[in-house]
């Protein structure tokens, strides 16, 4: 099930014909990315994988992807693999938009945990997955290749009703956000 954010937002499975303009927003955002094959391999051999694209249609009706996610979900425990937002369209609650799509797709799929690795140094994320609730569990010594940074483990525990309740809370705030954006309000 996918979220419906406001207009001119989609949030859709992501396809082969996608894989392309994924690639390419993943070299824009990170120092080592995944190939192409990486993201065609997951789409069509691997059943626990789940990924999505964020576009925006134009005044044509277009569409742009400006971002994208993935999770595999085994058992009760889902785990995000990737989420980037192409660097142009960041700062707009658009990672937000993704993570929710993710726990959102983690509760109505029986998860009880969300799990994911981040670098050490990147402090944004480390605010968005705060806002959500994830906490630090542990840490992957050296784990990222490209500097030798350590991960941050960090979960989600999506077990009773205060999960639910702060992520509704949070998708109506991003949701009043992206609406802000369109119709040219202000924070």
């Amino acid at each position: 099930m996918f979220l419906r954010p406001p207009f001119p937002y989609r949030l859709r499975a992501m396809q082969l014909d996608d894989v392309d303009r994924v690639a390419a927003i993943e070299r824009r955002s990170f120092p080592t990315p995944w190939p192409a094959r990486g993201y065609r391999h997951e789409l069509a051999n691997n059943k626990h994988a789940f990924y999505v694209v964020l576009a925006r249609l134009d005044e044509h009706g277009e569409e742009h992807i400006l971002g994208y996610a993935g999770q595999w979900i085994v058992a009760d425990e889902a785990h995000v693999s990737t989420i980037a937002v192409d660097p142009d369209w960041r700062g707009r609650g658009l990672g937000a938009l993704l993570l929710h799509q993710m726990v959102h797709h983690a509760l109505t799929h029986d998860a009880a945990v969300v799990s994911l690795e981040v670098r050490e140094s990147n402090e944004p994320a480390h605010a968005l997955y705060a806002r959500f609730g994830f906490r630090q569990v542990g840490r992957r010594r050296r784990y990222y290749r490209d500097t030798g940074e350590d991960a941050l483990l960090m979960d989600l525990d999506l077990s009773g009703e205060d999960a639910r309740q702060r992520l509704d809370a949070l998708r109506r705030a991003l949701w009043r956000r992206l609406e802000g954006e369109v119709w040219g309000d202000t924070d």
